[in-house]
């Protein structure tokens, strides 16, 4: 029996990832994913031994609060229920009052629906999932852990828009950023490859997955980061524009577009997919591309040249750089991504080393630059552990 465990809960719109996370470890004993929900072939899956399991839920009713009740029963049925000592949620939007990690209580839940303007898709299905394990484990304490909290060290000139401090104080348009815990979690690890203390290092870490963003840490702080007021902002990513002239948007709604037209447009029909007009799976970009496809090679060369603008930029932020760091789907493991962003950051003297590059993948971490040279490394990423820890450091404070 161990008293370690936490169950990690990510709460979307139409899904719910869960994870339980032994937080000695940072082992996943068990994780699945409820899908689909509001449709009816909502359903629950999971990994037990590497076999794939699944149930259907019912047509109707609360998804949400089924999924939950389903994953309690499973957490019977392994007789493991009784050792989660607490439960972790995931919430995108913190907003200006979030900073760190918080105890979920009725106070809590109203402040993050207030925060629903800033994450209309994200906030309320949070709530949703947070009011469903609350009903499951009436007995357990509850953490909300915030993907903006590692941002709020920004310095006002790196989170404040050139635009009338009136729609700040009244709207509180600014950057807020984003995938925090993502960069935590590799900047701390990274300070362990440097064999330095987290509070004198100094790395640019590079979140390359469907989503994507770059964040400067300055003495183990966020000074910086690409995503914006929304996770539109910065990056070419998957299906996202990231930067763009907002003229557009203006000009396209002058063409008659609609605005839903618009954003679904730049949300969902834009970045690797709108430009390659193949895919917006990084694998499929590099494997056309390696084909010949037109559209691929484009939207691959895009987005390496994008990061390495922002890379180079963000060493504006620092006063030194330990190393740059690698991270997500995409950064863990595409190589050709890797080496191109490098080759594009040649005058900074970065040089892939190519062995070691191949071989930091699948879940290996390593430098992959040559000696003496600047640095660059892969950390793989654990978001899930970051929640997890960080709950259980709550529980016994």
């Amino acid at each position: 029996m161990s008293n370690s465990l936490v169950l990690v809960i990510n709460s979307g719109s139409s899904s719910l990832k869960f994870a339980l996370i032994d937080t000695v470890t940072g082992e996943a004993t068990l994780s699945g994913l409820g899908e689909c929900f509001g449709l009816p072939e909502a359903n629950v899956s999971w990994k037990i031994n590497g076999e794939k399991q699944e149930v259907k839920l019912e047509a109707t009713g609360n998804h949400h609060q089924q999924a939950v009740d389903r994953i309690v029963a499973l957490l019977d049925e392994l007789g493991i229920k009784q050792d989660i000592v607490a439960i972790g949620h995931r919430v995108v939007h913190g907003g200006e009052k979030f900073t760190q990690t918080v105890k979920v209580d009725d106070t809590v839940l109203e402040e993050i629906e207030k925060l629903s303007d800033l994450a209309p898709l994200h906030n309320p299905a949070h709530v949703i999932g947070m009011r469903a394990t609350m009903k499951a484990f009436p007995a357990l304490s509850q953490y909300a852990v915030f993907d903006t909290a590692f941002h709020q060290s920004m310095p006002a000139k790196a989170y404040t828009g050139a635009i009338s401090r009136k729609l700040y104080n009244d709207y509180g348009i600014r950057r807020y950023g984003f995938h925090g815990t993502s960069h935590y979690f590799v900047s701390r690890e990274a300070a362990k490859v440097m064999n330095k203390p987290v509070e004198k290092s100094n790395f640019i870490s590079v979140h390359l997955g469907n989503g994507a963003s770059v964040c400067a840490v300055k003495n183990g702080k966020s000074v910086d980061t690409s995503m914006g007021f929304t996770p539109l902002a910065g990056l070419m990513m998957g299906t996202r524009c990231g930067d763009l002239d907002p003229s557009i948007i203006e000009f396209l709604l002058k063409k008659g577009w609609s605005q839903e037209d618009v954003f679904t447009e730049l949300n969902k029909n834009s970045g690797l997919l709108g430009v390659s007009g193949l895919t917006s799976d990084c694998r499929g970009i590099v494997e056309a591309m390696e084909n010949g496809h037109e559209g691929a090679t484009l939207a691959f060369e895009i987005f390496c040249y994008r990061v390495a603008k922002y890379i180079g930029s963000y060493m504006v932020a620092l006063d030194e750089l330990d190393a740059i760091i690698f991270t997500a789907g995409i950064g863990e493991n595409s190589l050709p991504v890797r080496s191109k962003i490098l080759e594009n950051l040649k005058i900074f003297g970065y040089r892939e080393d190519a062995e070691a590059n191949a071989a930091a993948r699948f879940g290996n971490q390593g430098i992959i630059t040559q000696p003496n040279t600047p640095v660059a490394m892969v950390i793989p990423t654990n978001e899930e552990w970051v929640i997890a820890k960080q709950s259980m450091e709550m529980l016994h404070s």
